[in-house]
This record gives C-alpha cells, structure tokens and sequence, in this order.
C-alpha cells in the first residue's frame, strides 16, 4: 500500500515522532502548570472533611456538573480510540461512538437520579441501604474497584502511546516512564484538590475537548466543501485494501458467525455498562438537588452527543488525509490517528495543542477514577466495614489520600502492562465487567422489593468473577495473531495460547448470568427482605426526600 504523507510525517517504523518533541512538552507543561493552580486555588481553605474530599461538598450547579460529567465521561477511548477505530475499521469503529451515546441516555434516564437521591458518597451506598451492611459493602467495593481499574488501563495505556508519538520514545522502558509521570500527575491532582479540585479539571478539560474537536470537524469539512461525502470517499481511497467496506457494517465483525457474536456481546457491554460505571455515578452526588441533578443530565447529553458527531469526521478524515498504513505504523497504532490528523491540518503547533487536550483528556479522567477508588476504599471497607461507621471523617480522609496513593501505583503498573492496546476496546472490557457486576445488582436494589442480601452477593461476585474469568481466557490475553502471526494480544509472545472462550468481550454470558443469579439468590434465601426499608429507599429515591441530610452528614 503507498501512501502520499506531508512533508514532515514519515509513517514507517524509522520515524520515532511526529512534529517538535520540544513544543509538546512545552504546550504540555503550560496545561499542567495552569490546571494545578486551579486545584490548588480551589481546594485553599477548604474543609478537609469526607464530604468535601469526595463530593466537593455538593456546591455544583447543574450546568458545572454536566460540563464536568462530560469530561468525565469522555475518556481517552472517546477522542484517541474511537476516532481510531473509525479510521481503519469504518462503519464498525463508528458503532463505539453510538453504544457509548446509547449506554449514556440509558444510565441517566434510568439510574441516575434515583441514586443520586438514595445514596451518599459511593456506590455502595445504595447498595446496601436495604440489605446487610457489611458483606455488601465489601462486595460492592471489590466490584468498583475491578471496574476503575479496567478503566484506568484504558487511560495510562493511551498515555504511553500519545506521548511515544510525540516525543519520539520508542523504548518499552521510556514508555514506562511516561506512564508513570502520567500517574504521579494523577496523584497529585487528587491529593491537593479533592473532588473540587477534579471536578474544575474535568470541566477546563471537557471544554478544550469539546473545541477542539469541533475545530477539527470544521478543518476537516473545509478541506472537502464541507461535504462528509466526500470525506468518506477520500478514505476510500486511501484504504485500497478494503474500499468500499469501510462504509459498510463487517469490516470488523461481520466476517464469521462467532464475530457477529462478539459484536452483540460488545453491544451489550457499552450500552448497559454506563449504568454501573461508579466514576460516572459518584458525580451525581456533587450537586446539592435532584433539579440541579437534572440539569447535569441535560447539559452532560447534548455535549456528549455533540462530541460523538465531531469522531466521525475526525475518523474518517484521518483515514481520507493521513491514511490507515500511516496510522498503524506510528507508535500508538490506532491511538494515533487523531494526532496525526491534527499535524497534518496545522503542523506541529496543531498538533502540540490538540495532544495537550488528548493529555488533558487522560489526566482528567483518570484524577475522577483515583476518586472514586480512594472513596471506596476509605468509605466502605475502612469506615463502614472495619471501623463499623465509627472512624472520625479526619480518619477516613487521611486513609482515602493513603489509598489514592496505592491506587495510583496499581495504575501505573497496569497500564505499562496494558500499552499498545486499542483504548476503546479495553474501555468496552471495563463496561462489561460494571454491566455484569453493578447493574444488575442497582437495577435489582432500586426495582425488585424481594431482593436479598444473598442475591446481591451472588450477583456481584457472580458477575465479576465470570467476566473477569472470561476476559483471562479469552483471545484478548493470548492466542490472537495477524496474517503474519504477529501477536494481537496482551501476552505479546504469540506461541503462548491458553485461551478456550472465543469471544474478546464477555457480556453477553456475563450480563445476563450475574441477572441470573441476583434473581436465583433472592429466591433461595431464607432471609426475608426488609419491606419498611425498601418502602424507605422508594420513597428516597423518587423524591429525594431525606437526601440533602444524607449527603451533609
């Protein structure tokens, strides 16, 4: 395949970076520099209670929350993966952009508000506010936990080869320490700032985000009469081996039967995995009513939306203008193809201050996951299940710093683990692992007035332990090769294979299985629920009643 590539991009493996090493990592530290003066100015005087710590005190209006839900929500597999996959897998790639939209309308309008109004902190909260405190809690902490740090792979990942493509470092060592500078930044947002600090973060990023991928779209559109027609069939054209299928539905999951499979199975995970995401719920708990709950709804939908148009155009403009050779062959692969796009439009400036916003994008995202680890740590299993609810909130906000710290180690070592895997696929794991672990268990809290402490256990673990069992032996850690029998999985060595389940996504025996056993395990109990509790939780969660004393406790 040859490919005309601008003068400065060089696409074969010989070329370590794309545009001046030195003018991203200026444009980089000016972001971090401007960000950290944000959380420090934010945090100064604050409290440093529980409350404060986790939920910035539930100061935020509606519209602040929802800008800061969309950055939360819109990770590094929004804007580097997807527009990735979209650029080399076309119809297919696109589909990530939909089941990420679709998962997001059904957690707001099904889950959200109601545990928004049910719960306190964490989402253990609501998860055990009818059934024994203790067990629950544990499981539910062990579950928030696998999820975050699924999700915190995806980010550190897309770190290590946004910043491999930037400044030219090739090495599995330099690599490394790039991940690792990403995740001490992380810690150190979340240590100074809090909840307050991070939501300010999220709220800059989400906006620099938003702009500029709207900027792009624009470039892109402009380039072409602003016809997407004609977008499309330039990425036709530079993708000869595939032509006109990029268009099409199968590029990626249509060829056998057991693709097609694992397509409704990765359907399944990003459309009902959004609801048990706990990073995203927690963040309903930073505004002081459900009318302000509400508004964050509106605002977090019509940006999110709006972002996920902008990745078709990126998607297919990169193909059209830099090519899917080009983009495989750079350091990041698939990740890649954003930055390319954007020095390809505007050179290294561009491209310095598009991948300052990717870079924003991930340290954003992940400073909200340290969050919510660090809460449920200190919150659940320290307060509630070691201490039994009697540690001083000083007490519990000194162990949540101790455990972002711990967190941000985990992080760090999974991501080096993780790198060079596509960041939207792995994003699709830890939406499969929160839909078959959390949601059936909130949907069953909220919904079912016979569910019992037995069928949340079984639920949670249930789900978890099959999709975490699945995911291990499945093509994504080993056995998945190319035509050249160049490994495709986490496990690089290609002769190692012990997979045995042949889909890259469990959902679609995880999901309903941990349904399955929440149902099974409710009705085999011999503990009968708490009826005045669940009226209690109803009442609660329709109207809020009884939730702003909740949250200032």
């Amino acid at each position: 395949m040859t490919t005309t590539i601008p003068a400065g991009m060089v696409p074969a493996a010989a070329s370590s970076q794309v545009g001046s090493p030195l003018l991203n990592i200026a444009i980089f530290a000016i972001f971090v520099i401007v960000t950290l003066a944000v959380v420090i100015r934010v945090s100064v005087g604050r409290k440093k209670t529980a409350g404060e710590y986790y939920t910035g005190g539930a100061a935020f209006s509606g519209r602040q929350n929802g800008i800061a839900i969309a950055g939360d929500y819109l990770s590094a597999a929004s804007f580097l993966g997807i527009a990735g996959a979209i650029a080399v897998a076309g119809y297919d790639g696109f589909l990530y952009s939909i089941g990420f939209l679709v998962a997001w309308l059904v957690a707001l309008l099904l889950v959200a508000e109601l545990l928004r109004n049910t719960g306190r902190f964490t989402m253990a909260d609501v998860l055990s506010f009818r059934l024994r405190q203790r067990p629950v809690r544990m499981a539910a902490a062990t579950s928030t936990l696998a999820v975050s740090f699924f999700y915190l792979l995806a980010q550190m990942a897309g770190a290590g080869g946004l910043v491999s493509l930037l400044l030219g470092v090739k090495s599995w060592a330099g690599q490394a320490i790039v991940i690792a500078i990403v995740g001490i930044l992380m810690i150190t947002y979340v240590l100074i700032g809090g909840m307050k600090g991070t939501t300010w973060v999220q709220i800059i990023k989400a906006c620099l985000l938003i702009a500029g991928a709207g900027l792009i779209t624009v470039w892109v559109l402009g380039k072409f009469g602003f016809n997407l027609s004609q977008v499309m069939q330039s990425a036709v054209d530079r993708s000869p081996k595939v032509g006109e299928k990029l268009l099409n539905p199968g590029l990626k999951y249509g060829k056998t039967t057991m693709t097609k499979i694992d397509f409704i199975s990765l359907s399944m995970a990003l459309v009902l995995g959004t609801a048990g995401l706990p990073h995203v719920l927690m963040r309903f708990y930073t505004v002081p009513t459900s009318k302000e709950a509400r508004k964050s709804v509106e605002w977090a939908i019509w940006l999110i939306g709006l972002f996920y148009l902008f990745t078709l155009v990126i998607g297919f403009g990169a193909a059209g203008l830099v090519g899917p050779g080009a983009i495989l062959a750079a350091p990041g692969k698939e990740n890649s193809a954003a930055p390319l796009l954007a020095f390809h439009l505007g050179g290294s400036v561009f491209l310095g201050i598009i991948s300052a916003i990717a870079f924003a994008t991930i340290l954003a995202v992940v400073a909200g996951l340290t969050i919510t680890t660090s809460a449920t740590f200190a919150h659940d299993i320290y307060n509630m299940v070691i201490k039994e609810g009697k540690a001083t909130q000083e007490q519990e906000v000194k162990v949540a710093r101790r455990a972002a710290i711990a967190g941000g180690v985990v992080a760090i070592i999974g991501g080096i683990l993780a790198n060079g895997q596509n960041i939207a696929f792995l994003v699709a794991l830890a939406f499969a692992v929160a839909a078959s672990a959390n949601l059936p268990t909130i949907l069953y809290s909220l919904f079912w007035s016979k569910f019992t402490t037995r069928g949340a256990l079984w639920s949670i673990y249930g789900g978890l332990g099959s999709a975490m069992l699945l995911i291990l032996f499945s093509p994504v850690v080993s056995g998945k090769v190319d035509a050249t029998g160049k490994s495709l999985s986490m496990i690089t060595n290609p002769a190692i294979d012990f997979h045995w389940f042949p889909l890259d996504n469990p959902g679609i025996v995880s999901i309903p299985l941990g349904f399955l056993l929440g149902w099974l395990g409710s009705i085999t109990d011999k503990e009968k629920p708490n009826a005045e509790k669940y009226a209690e939780m109803e009442v609660r969660s329709l109207s809020g009643h009884g939730t702003a004393g909740a949250i200032q406790h």
